[in-house]
């Protein structure tokens, strides 16, 4: 399953790209017309949406995913131990 995620934002990164690369040449980059302010803040947005895909498929949050389940896991046991105890003390009364 994890591959296939990661094959479809692949899929979309290179789209990302794709457009980028075929929209570059066509925007007007003289002054600061309206056209030239859609053009910077279209641009910024692809960069954005291009960093993300690439932050996904480099595994940038792998190891933070990997600590977060460890606190559950955790907590978990925390809470497992707890309540057994309160039952333990409840069926001595």
């Amino acid at each position: 399953m994890r591959k296939r995620n990661k094959f479809k934002h692949v899929v979309y990164l290179v789209l990302a790209l794709v457009m980028l690369l075929y929209a570059l040449p066509e925007l007007s980059w003289a002054g600061s017309t309206p056209v030239f302010v859609f053009g910077a803040v279209w641009v910024a947005f692809a960069l954005l949406v291009i960093a993300a895909h690439l932050h996904f498929i480099l595994g940038v949050d792998e190891e933070k995913q990997k600590r977060l389940e460890a606190v559950r896991k955790a907590k978990l046991d925390m809470w497992q131990g707890k309540w057994s105890e309160e039952g333990r003390a409840a069926q001595r009364l």
